[in-house]
């Protein structure tokens, strides 16, 4: 094959010849780069929905292509999340401590899902207004616990807990409840989930072959 293209270069236009080479790698190059990438980042959102971690967090790996627009010999993909501390948690499986105080504030399946302002739920910002305030419980030998005291059952699909406001349930405690809504712990070790340089490596290295396919399927277009 190669000796037949020289060849023909030869016999014919060298300088042409040669121009349109370069034009045919710069797009080879270019495509080969752009499918390694899209298939880089998609390999890396497949990884986090295989640790559980869920879509939200897997769409935080971006693709950004150079050039954006045109063709280069140069060309390059940069693959990048927006959760970077997320991911290397993760990844490399860490131990999360507190940043204030002595204990780590996990929240419990009886918990509201989102705090005031739709924001992670925290102790600082637990919807009291809706549920009263939390009540510190220390457990000497067992997890210590954030509660919620006088609290009934919500009836129906939305299912919960609710604050009672009924003076008469208040002052005899009948069908109320005192309900765990954080676990209090000095330290949580995050299982390792992600295989981050694994993935990418084994994405990445198709690269050449990417390029040189790209480059047959020019070259088949270019002769016909």
């Amino acid at each position: 094959m190669a000796e037949t293209r020289i060849s023909a270069a030869l016999e014919g236009n060298l300088e042409r010849y040669m121009k349109d080479e370069l034009a045919l790698a710069e797009k080879a190059v270019t495509a080969g780069v752009r499918r390694t990438g899209v298939e880089t980042k998609f390999a890396l959102r497949d990884d986090v929905v295989r640790g559980g971690l869920g879509r939200r967090l897997s769409n935080t790996w971006r693709l950004a292509l150079f050039p954006e627009n045109g063709v280069s010999l140069g060309a390059a993909a940069v693959i990048s999340t927006k959760a970077p501390l997320l991911i290397e948690a993760f990844d490399k499986g860490v131990t999360i401590k507190s940043s204030e105080g002595l204990w780590l504030a996990i929240p419990t399946p009886s918990a509201p899902k989102l705090g005031i302002g739709r924001k992670r739920l925290t102790p600082k910002n637990f919807p009291e207004h809706r549920y009263g305030k939390l009540r510190f419980v220390y457990r000497k030998s067992g997890v210590s616990l954030l509660v919620v005291d006088n609290q009934r059952l919500r009836k129906g699909k939305r299912g919960g807990y609710t604050l009672s406001r009924s003076k008469r349930a208040l002052a005899s405690g009948y069908g109320l409840s005192t309900v765990p809504m954080f676990f209090l712990v000095p330290q949580a070790r995050l299982k390792r989930r992600l295989n981050v340089s694994k993935v990418s490596d084994r994405a990445a290295s198709k690269l050449a072959r990417n390029i040189d396919s790209a480059f047959t399927q020019l070259d088949q277009r270019t002769r016909r």
